[in-house]
């Protein structure tokens, strides 16, 4: 029995007292054999080209020193991307709808940018703080206020994500709910209106995996 509007994003199903709802997350890992094909299908061939743009992009961020970091970036898109799609099907869990999910992947990449920055470069770290041209009386103010969207950087990240998937699933939801209460002639224009809100959260579903992904980079760079 639903408690409340929000208890179905819960990560509460169990099975023989065990949770498996989070196991969803790991479906994407059973896409991965079909790229190791030696002629794969068109899907496997779209994937790739989109996989190899984004590693170009994530190269011109960070730098020809870093092509290694590409591939960091690369991976947690597609990451994002498989549990974003999975949790559009029926009765599969969304775990990056969920801070738990969303704020293990922002703060660990956030607090090691921070530690290769300040140890390593402690002076380019420094002179983040007070843009070029501030001037000496605004110089503590400018300080604080950088140092505060340095600290909640990894909240917005994990915030902007999980935002973005739990409200178009909860106004699906709520559209869904509308179904048995409405007369049969209004039925196909909530059908109609269910197709295109799923096509809308398909496309966010991308979109926030980019954004995620894009972010995540462009911190990387400042550090370097």
């Amino acid at each position: 029995m639903m408690t409340s509007l929000f208890s179905i994003f819960d990560p509460t199903s169990s099975l023989f007292s065990l949770p498996f709802n989070w196991i969803s997350t790991f479906l994407g890992i059973t896409f991965l054999p079909y790229s190791y094909w030696a002629s794969g299908p068109r899907l496997i061939f779209l994937w790739s080209k989109i996989t190899s743009t984004l590693h170009k992009e994530f190269k011109t961020i960070l730098g020809p020193s870093n092509t290694g970091g590409s591939f960091i970036f690369t991976s947690l898109f597609s990451f994002i991307l498989f549990n974003n799609f999975l949790g559009l099907l029926p009765y599969i869990f969304t775990s990056s709808s969920h801070l738990t999910m969303t704020l293990t992947l922002a703060l660990p990449l956030w607090v090691s940018f921070i530690l290769f920055g300040w140890l390593n470069h402690t002076q380019h770290m420094f002179s983040h703080l007070v843009p070029q041209g501030t001037p000496w009386a605004l110089m503590p103010f400018m300080v604080l206020i950088e140092t505060i969207s340095n600290i909640i950087r990894p909240g917005t990240l994990a915030i902007r994500l999980a935002a973005n998937m739990i409200a178009g699933h909860l106004l699906l939801t709520l559209l869904g709910n509308m179904g048995p209460f409405i007369p049969e002639s209004l039925l196909p224009i909530l059908i109609f209106s269910q197709i295109l809100l799923l096509l809308l959260e398909s496309a966010v579903a991308i979109i926030q995996s980019y954004v995620f992904a894009i972010l995540s980079s462009l911190y990387a760079s400042e550090v370097n």
